[in-house]
Formats: C-alpha cells, sequence, structure tokens
C-alpha cells in the first residue's frame, strides 16, 4: 500500500468524520469511520519527516497550512461546540519539531523528556488531538525500522486516549469503546505501507484539509 493510497484512505475518513460533526450533527457510524484517519495522517507526516530533502522547507510549509486552515478550522468548529483548538496541522508542526529535537540530542534520556514536555505543551495550547498526537507521531518514528514492535504501545496508546472518556462518561462506555477499537485499527493499514509514494499530489492533501472543513460549515449553515 503506497502513501497515495494511505493518504487516500485518510481523506475518505476523515470526511466521515467531520461530515458527521457537522451535517448530522452528532456522533454516527460515520464517526467510528472517521477514527482511522488520524494515525494515518500521523504515519504520513513521520514518513514525511525521514524522507523529506528540506526539512526546513517542509516546517515552514507545515506552519503556512497550519495558519491557513485556522479559521476554517474555527468555522467549522462552531458546527458543533462553542470551544476552539488549534487545527491538526499545529499538532504536525509540533510533532515534527520533537522529532528534529529528539534527533539533535546525544543523551536519549534527555529525548524522551523534550516528547514529554512537548506532548504537553500540545494539551496547553490544545492542539488537536493534544498529547495523543504527539506521541503517536513519536511512537512511528522510533519504530521506523520495525513497524510490527509498535503494535503493542501504539493500542496502549489508543486505549490511554480514552481513558478520560470512559471515566467521564461511563454511560457511554460501548460508543468510546467502538472509537478506541477502530483507531486502533488504522494499525491495520499502517502495517500495509510498502514504503513506496505512488502518484504525487502533495499539495492535494494539504488544500483539501481547510477546504472540506469550509464546505462542510456552509452546509450546516444552509441546513440548520
Amino acid at each position: 500500500m503506497t502513501s497515495f493510497v494511505l493518504k487516500i484512505i485518510g481523506i475518505i475518513s476523515m470526511l466521515c468524520d467531520h461530515t458527521s460533526d457537522a451535517i448530522i450533527g452528532g456522533y454516527s457510524f460515520l464517526n467510528i469511520i472517521g477514527r482511522i484517519a488520524f494515525p494515518i495522517f500521523a504515519f504520513q507526516a513521520t514518513i514525511g519527516y525521514v524522507n523529506t530533502k528540506d526539512l526546513k522547507k517542509y516546517i515552514i510549509r507545515l506552519l503556512a497550512f497550519a495558519i491557513i486552515a485556522q479559521i476554517p478550522f474555527m468555522l467549522f468548529q462552531t458546527t458543533f461546540t462553542n470551544n476552539y483548538s488549534l487545527n491538526v496541522f499545529f499538532t504536525f508542526l509540533l510533532g515534527i519539531c520533537t522529532l528534529f529535537l529528539y534527533d539533535k540530542c546525544k543523551n536519549k534520556f534527555l529525548g524522551f523528556f523534550i516528547v514529554i514536555i512537548v506532548s504537553i505543551i500540545a494539551l496547553i495550547i490544545k492542539a488537536d488531538y493534544g498529547p495523543f498526537g504527539i506521541l503517536i507521531i513519536f511512537l512511528f518514528y522510533y519504530f521506523k525500522d520495525n513497524k510490527i514492535k509498535m503494535i503493542f504501545p501504539f493500542i496502549i496508546l489508543c486505549i490511554l486516549k480514552y481513558v478520560p472518556n470512559f471515566i467521564d462518561s461511563p454511560i457511554l462506555y460501548k460508543e468510546y469503546m467502538k472509537l478506541c477499537i477502530a483507531t486502533a485499527s488504522s494499525i491495520i493499514f499502517i502495517l500495509l505501507y510498502n514504503n513506496k509514494q505512488g502518484p504525487k499530489l502533495k499539495y492535494f492533501f494539504y488544500i483539501f484539509y481547510p477546504l472540506h472543513l469550509l464546505i462542510l460549515w456552509a452546509i450546516h449553515l444552509l441546513i440548520k
């Protein structure tokens, strides 16, 4: 499975998730499908870091699209919440910077400490997916040479992500269990990655994110 195919799966999953939020107006089976998206894109961000020929340009590109996508993301959030956060490009930006800092550390204990610190920062600034996002990106990088070894810690992180939900809303444990399982199931697609890029449509995937958020927000305004 090429990077291109993985990204298409991620886009379809993300569109399902966001359609449920903005159009259906609440939890649905589309949200369950949508849980597949983030780990796939986090994995792709890690691949981007490993393969980029110009890390500076990669970081600038992530920052630029993080800024571009923020207003569409906030408009989209108005369809289902009054609480705002930073869009997922900021999460990827923090994650890539984390990998860079980790690589620069000769003392790997200090490197792991940096990962924890950035995870806390992601929580404080309300970056989408918070600490889970940073830790997943680092996990994919740390086990990049042996994807089988990442399976168990990945599943553990998926479980830990939903623990607060189980505690806050125990009556909804079945729904959160489904979301947790769906999130963890994304590892199946990641394990099928064949280290090939496939068709090059780099900016399509960057542009699709803010564009589909704006479209869903507009549709929500028309039907509400």
